[in-house]
């Protein structure tokens, strides 16, 4: 089969992914394997391919955001049947027996599994899944605009979650990519006022055409103090600037796996009771839980797409802010 290989990380402007054959997985015990029909690309994939997440696995395939149909299963597998469409997402399995697993918190589970990153992902025509970790697709999606939702969607659900927003409070989302474009679309459901703090124009048009009620620069003022905000960009320097927009009480939660260093802070930007709080991965449920709402609404999703074999740029382009929207991989 054919798919796009790391074999050491490298900066993305070297094209460090080999589009090559490969040999196709088969499925064992409780492990379904999934025909990949679309790919989402995601920053997360940057930061395995570029080495700020240290390899966990090498050569590894990228690509956590998979949609496709189930081919064949293992020889326990019973959930899902043959030619069931399905989504994988980031978090590809755990260990069920930890304390946080234990506690209903397996996004900290100390022994867990990512696709993509410690497992092969959905940069390939097939890529393996276990069976309790995969999610049915609601059909107003096809599928390249379903694969977004497994990460830019799930993961954005959960940090809006743990942003503390209320129905008719003041939302602050910082960088303007795909888990944003998602977000204010739940956000403004639940009856959120949105602010989009973002570098790029074109981000800025987009989240309002989205129903934001202002968009400016990065690190620019709203004009009103946010209950709430959300930081997408992996920019540790945005968190000032983001915690001064903050009313006393507000809550700030920092949506990337992975973020450059956070300046020196005044403590007068945290007293008032403000909050920081990191999003770390998601539980299933968050999945199944945005999944439902995203059929209810229903979320738009605005993609580029490009072909497997141009996974090189399309993270290029994703690390210039150049994709309005999300990028999408098509695999057939």
């Amino acid at each position: 089969m054919k798919a796009c290989v790391l074999h050491h990380p490298a900066p993305i402007e070297s094209n460090p992914l080999e589009y090559t054959d490969v040999q196709r997985p088969a499925p064992s015990g409780t492990q379904v394997l999934v025909r990949v029909n679309a790919c989402a690309v995601c920053r997360t994939d940057l930061h395995v391919i570029e080495g700020e997440l240290a390899p966990r696995k090498s050569p590894i395939t990228p690509g956590h955001q998979v949609v496709g149909v189930i081919e064949t299963i293992g020889e326990r597998a019973q959930q899902h049947a043959v030619g069931t469409r399905v989504g994988i997402a980031w978090l590809h399995s755990t260990d069920g027996t930890c304390e946080y697993c234990r506690a209903g918190k397996e996004n900290l589970c100390n022994d867990p599994a990512f696709t993509g990153w410690t497992v092969d992902g959905g940069y390939a025509e097939y890529a393996l899944a276990e069976e309790n970790f995969v999610y049915p697709i609601p059909e107003g999606f096809d599928d390249l605009k379903a694969a977004p939702l497994l990460c830019a969607g799930i993961i954005g659900f959960r940090a809006l979650r743990l942003s503390a927003i209320e129905r008719g409070g003041r939302l602050g989302l910082y960088g303007f990519g795909a888990a944003a474009h998602v977000a204010i679309q739940v956000a403004r459901h639940w009856g959120a006022e949105v602010y989009a703090c973002t570098r790029d124009e074109r981000h800025q048009k987009l989240a309002l055409e989205l129903g934001a009620v202002w968009a400016g620069g990065t690190v620019a003022e709203p004009p009103k103090k946010l209950d709430s905000a959300i930081i997408f960009a992996p920019a540790g320097e945005i968190v000032p600037a983001a915690l001064k927009a903050l009313r006393k009480g507000g809550t700030l939660a920092l949506g990337g796996i992975h973020m450059s260093a956070i300046p020196p802070l005044d403590y007068d930007l945290l007293y008032g009771e403000r909050v920081v709080r990191s999003v770390a991965n998601n539980t299933r449920q968050d999945g199944h839980d945005f999944l439902k709402v995203a059929a209810e609404i229903p979320v738009h999703i605005s993609t580029e797409v490009f072909p497997l074999e141009e996974a090189n740029r399309a993270l290029n382009a994703l690390k210039n802010d150049a994709i309005r929207g999300a990028a999408v991989l098509r695999i057939r």
